[in-house]
């Protein structure tokens, strides 16, 4: 028998505050859903907006409409099971609160909402949005909070992107968010500096070529990561590489798996 909504949401907070570090490789459709859900460490999915977007030919940016993301997200949950997922909601789509409440309705548990450094009144009264949409559907949505602290920062120091993502995180979390995200190149001592600042399992980072490993995040105290674009780029190079091989008289690999 499936879990419940609010279930799965209470599982995918459990994941967020538990010891290890919550390892979530970003999905984009049903299949690649399928492909990851078969294997046995999988906890949780997260979709990719960037990557959703891509599928249809948008741009990322709340550029594919609403609707069609949230359909998307939908038949990802629908193959997921008693697996929670969470979604990638851009910026709400211009209204974070009824954005999060038809993610609900079609299974999400959870989300990434970013804050693109609008004024942090503005951004917490987003959160806030969203924290009440989950109390009125009856779910306990775990919001994974974002903050653009540093890859909107421009040319300014990183000591300033620090104390913003710091000041920003913690209200977000006063709002009633789950986590905070802060995308981008996290070394150790900005990583170590984050999670004094917001709190021990608290922060949520994304794995970019040129980060830290998830260990080694899970070491300093992170709750979460995740991959975006990153593993359909994955995808796509393998089809390209594949796709250049075939026009030069290659063959398919032998080692090629039937995941569909």
């Amino acid at each position: 028998m499936t879990t419940s909504t609010a279930q799965r949401a209470q599982t995918l907070s459990a994941l967020h505050t538990a010891p290890e570090i919550l390892r979530v490789v970003n999905v984009w459709d049903v299949v690649s859903a399928q492909a990851v859900l078969a294997l046995p460490e999988t906890r949780a999915l997260a979709t990719a907006g960037h990557s959703i977007a891509a599928t249809f030919g948008y741009a990322d940016g709340e550029n594919i409409p609403r609707d069609l993301m949230l359909d998307m997200v939908g038949r990802i949950v629908s193959v997921a099971g008693d697996v929670p997922v969470s979604a990638d909601l851009d910026a709400g789509f211009g209204d974070p609160g009824d954005t999060a409440r038809r993610a609900i309705g079609v299974g999400a548990v959870g989300a990434n909402v970013e804050d693109r450094l609008r004024p942090l009144g503005d951004a917490v009264a987003a959160v806030e949005a969203i924290v009440r949409a989950g109390e009125a559907e009856g779910v306990p949505f775990a919001l994974n909070a974002r903050t653009d602290a540093f890859v909107r920062a421009g040319d300014r120091p990183v000591e300033e992107s620090i104390a913003d993502a710091i000041e920003r995180g913690r209200a977000y979390l006063q709002a009633g968010a789950d986590v905070i995200f802060v995308p981008g190149i996290l070394d150790a001592d900005v990583t170590r500096q984050l999670v004094e600042g917001i709190g021990e399992r608290k922060v949520s980072v994304i794995g970019l070529p040129g980060a830290l490993s998830a260990a080694e995040y899970e070491a300093l105290g992170v709750a979460r990561i995740s991959y975006g674009p990153l593993t359909q780029r994955v995808a796509l190079t393998a089809l390209q590489d594949v796709a250049k091989s075939l026009y030069a008289d290659g063959v398919i690999p032998s080692s090629t798996r039937a995941l569909n």
